[in-house]
């Protein structure tokens, strides 16, 4: 986690930011609190796509899709607003490294909790299949390891 800088957004939407958790190409992902107290992962998209609409149409498409999804190994859609000015989208947060993250500071799991990894991993996908989905962005970076188990997030533009 790192600071938001001088310069950074303190509230999308209803929530108000606290940090930056990671970047991408596409954007980038903030803490941020909810007006109830909930911590939430708040998505929000690169400036220079926002007046892409094409890409906006992408950005709907990913909100549709991560809101028909609320399996329990998955974040849940808390609130998204893909009109905004700068697109955004908030879901659960999630306490626990990414599986990329464990991997490279433990190395490989233990048979037994690979073979719970592959339970989760399994059972989020047959939860994003009976929404009519594909994810379309799984990849270690994208799995998170929470105390109760593992989440799929970010089903990718």
């Amino acid at each position: 986690m790192e600071g938001l800088g001088p310069y950074g957004p303190v509230q999308i939407g209803p929530f108000r930011l606290l940090a930056v958790l990671g970047q991408g190409g596409m954007g980038r992902v903030l803490l941020g609190v909810a007006p109830d107290g909930r911590a939430a992962a708040v998505k929000q998209v690169h400036a220079e796509f926002a007046g892409d609409d094409g890409f906006r149409v992408r950005f709907r498409r990913e909100v549709e899709a991560s809101r028909r999804v609320s399996g329990a190994y998955t974040a849940a859609v808390i609130a998204a607003d893909p009109e905004a000015g700068t697109p955004w989208l908030a879901s659960q947060f999630v306490l626990g490294p990414a599986l990329n993250e464990a991997l490279r500071a433990v190395g490989a799991l233990p048979e037994e909790s690979a073979r719970r990894l592959a339970a989760g991993l399994a059972q989020a996908l047959i939860d994003v299949h009976a929404a009519g989905l594909i994810h379309r962005d799984l990849k270690p970076s994208n799995v998170l390891l929470a105390e109760d188990g593992v989440r799929v997030i970010d089903f990718g533009i």
